[in-house]
């Protein structure tokens, strides 16, 4: 089964890592976190989430994935900021390999570079910087780009990404 990078930071949207990761478990898969420093605790804005981070950023090999998952909230902000996750980011691009973005995530592509001519959905106040980054945005609950961006808009359509997020590693 597959292994999925989880990149995640503080205040990150408590079920857009919750429940993207249960559906990936009950499929099989193994979700792996990653944030800026391993063996640290990262808790979700609504403080209902708490992780302890698998691997720094530092040490983390993009190629020892086939996937990778980006929880919205404020983790993607924070996260972008980190030419490391960047450069872990633009590896699951260039390589098309599966990116599951969900909400505030795009913010973390955006920064990365990666998102020109590629179709993909936010949270409504990220489109705008989706469509300068060069994305085509549509407004619907789940996306899928021919590269193998996958995305959502918020934890309303959770049902429906993580239904395209498990088929997608089929």
């Amino acid at each position: 089964m597959a292994k999925i990078a989880t990149v995640i930071h503080d205040l990150f949207e408590d079920s857009e890592f919750t429940s993207p990761k249960a559906a990936l478990e009950a499929a099989g898969h193994e979700v792996v976190t990653i944030g800026l420093e391993a063996g640290s605790e990262v808790v979700g804005k609504k403080g209902e989430a708490k992780v302890i981070i698998d691997h720094g950023i530092n040490e983390a090999k993009p190629e020892d994935y086939d996937a990778l998952l980006i929880p919205g909230g404020n983790s993607p902000d924070k996260l972008r900021a980190n030419d490391q996750m960047l450069d872990f980011t633009r590896h699951f691009s260039n390589a098309e390999k599966p990116i599951f973005s969900i909400c505030h995530a795009p913010q973390l592509l955006v920064n990365a570079d990666v998102l020109r001519g590629k179709d993909i959905t936010s949270v409504k106040q990220v489109a705008v910087d989706v469509k300068n980054a060069g994305a085509n945005f549509i407004d619907q609950a789940v996306v899928i780009d021919p590269s193998g961006l996958i995305s959502s808009r918020t934890p309303d359509d959770l049902p429906e990404f993580n239904q395209a997020i498990v088929a997608a590693l089929k």
